[in-house]
């Protein structure tokens, strides 16, 4: 994990490995920050979807249970949206490195879509 200080609040980059090890062990809450129709075609399995055009941080769980990591698609909609939280009084967030495109690209497994009946499917991507 690389940790940014940002006016003396902690923004953190985790890994896909990162985020994969502590979604199974039920240490962190994942929010995708992606469109709903982007979440609906493929996400990662248990995360929550708050997407950026009606994120507000003062809706957001407590952390005092679990860490929030936010994602999307390359990182960039999430680094925005953890800024965002950071301005909004939050000490510390984290978002997904690369975003879900990198989930795929390190062989972390998802939701898709079944193609030919359009539903939903575990993904397990083979390594290359």
């Amino acid at each position: 994990m690389q940790t940014e200080d940002i006016d003396g609040k902690t923004l953190e980059t985790w890994t896909p490995e990162e985020v994969a090890t502590a979604m199974k062990k039920g240490e962190i809450v994942l929010i995708d920050v992606r469109t709903p129709a982007e979440y609906a075609f493929e996400h990662v399995e248990g995360a929550l979807l708050f997407p950026m055009a009606f994120f507000d941080p003062h809706y957001l769980p407590s952390q005092r249970e679990k860490p929030i990591v936010l994602m999307c698609g390359s990182s960039a909609r999430s680094g925005k949206m953890a800024r965002k939280v950071l301005e909004a009084g939050a000490q510390s967030i984290a978002h997904l490195e690369g975003g879900f495109g990198k989930w795929k690209k390190d062989n972390q497994p998802y939701i898709g879509t079944d193609m030919p009946s359009g539903a939903p499917k575990r993904m397990e991507n083979a390594p290359e």
